[in-house]
Order: C-alpha cells, then structure tokens, then sequence
C-alpha cells in the first residue's frame, strides 16, 4: 500500500490526483502545515527539506511533487508518452510550472497574505511574474487541448495544483481563456474530484 504524506496544498493535490487516474490504492495522512507539523522531527526523517508532498512505498521514500509524478507515470506506464518527443513536451511543461509558474504563485501569494510586514515591491514583482506565466501557458493551451498535447498527462496534473489555489495567489482567469477551458475539463474529470475530495478533506481532519 502506497503513503501520501500530504496536506490540503497546491503540491500536495498533485500525488491524489496521479494516484486516482492510475486507479491505485493509496492511504492520504495528513501533515499539518499550518501548524508546522512538515518541521516536526519524524517527518524530517522522511523528508530533510520539510515540505509534502512525500510518497512512501515500502522501503522506498520519495519527495517533491514533480519527481513524484515522473515516478508514478515511470511505473505504470501511464500519464508520460513513450515516445520520444512527445516525452520531451510534457518534461518542458513539467519543468516550466517547477521552475517558473509554481514559484511566481507561491511568492505572490506569501508577500500578499503572509509577510509580517507589507513588500510592495516583492507584491508587484511576484504578481506580475504571476500573470505573466499565467498568460505563457494561456498561449499554449490556444494551441494544444492539454498542456503537453492531445492526451492528459502528468505535466496537467502539475499545473492543475496552482491552478486549484489561484485565489492564494491573487490570480483569476478572465485574461486567460484558454486556461479556463482547459482548468474546467480537468477539473471534471472523475479522478480528479476524488483527489480534490480527498485533499481538501486532510485541513478539516488534521
């Protein structure tokens, strides 16, 4: 039986999402962050970085969201292509939303809401870095059904999370319609209303 350590997040919702379209069996333990329960000496042992998602598999731990996808599709031969260049396309939108849209969502959404003291600079530099990688995938999905292609794959799933918790980050889609399009069939899918389920259910039980 497969352990997600996780909690109600934009990273965390990623790993429910994955193991409900693979149709795998999967325990959801929740990790408190709002009470720093990701600090706390046992989780540490499991991931020194402090964050979830973490997947255990037996003897097996692995952190971070992204290498946790790649890992699932890896097994199971499922959510990644095969072939080679379509491969290479989900790997560009998977490290695009780790290296560019993830962090620009996560910062503005800390300086608006959580600094202990206003940045405007910080607000006006993250928001716009925000909109603009917002806009970047908007102009993909004009082209592409899914943001890798025709097909679903992990790269939707990991811009799926931010996307979830845009209102964190200050963040709608009346200027991107692509992404509404694309946010509203994701988000109808059957295996992605039971991870949200499941994922949202972990801030009211911890």
């Amino acid at each position: 039986m497969l352990t997600v350590y996780a909690y109600s997040t934009p990273n965390s919702i990623k790993v429910p999402i994955a193991l409900e379209e693979l149709g795998l069996d999967y325990d959801l333990l929740a990790v408190n962050v709002r009470k720093g329960e990701q600090k706390a000496p046992d989780f540490l042992a499991l991931n020194p970085n402090g964050k979830v998602p973490v997947l255990v598999d037996g003897e097996f731990v692995l952190a971070d969201s992204a290498a946790i996808l790649v890992h699932l599709a890896e097994t199971t031969g499922r959510l990644l292509p095969a072939d080679g260049l379509k491969r290479a396309r989900v790997f560009e939108q998977l490290f695009f939303h780790a290296s560019a849209l993830s962090p620009a969502f996560g910062q503005a959404g800390f300086f608006q809401r959580l600094a202990a003291e206003p940045q405007p600079i910080a607000i006006e530099r993250f928001s716009n870095e925000a909109k603009r990688t917002l806009s970047v995938l908007d102009g993909v999905l004009a082209r592409r059904r899914f943001a890798a292609g025709p097909d679903f794959t992990i790269a939707d799933i990991a811009h799926f999370g931010w996307l979830w918790r845009r209102e964190f980050a200050g963040v709608d889609l009346d200027a991107a319609p692509n992404v509404a399009r694309w946010y509203a069939e994701v988000e109808a899918r059957p295996a992605v209303q039971r991870a949200i389920a499941r994922t949202t259910a972990l801030a009211s039980a911890a």
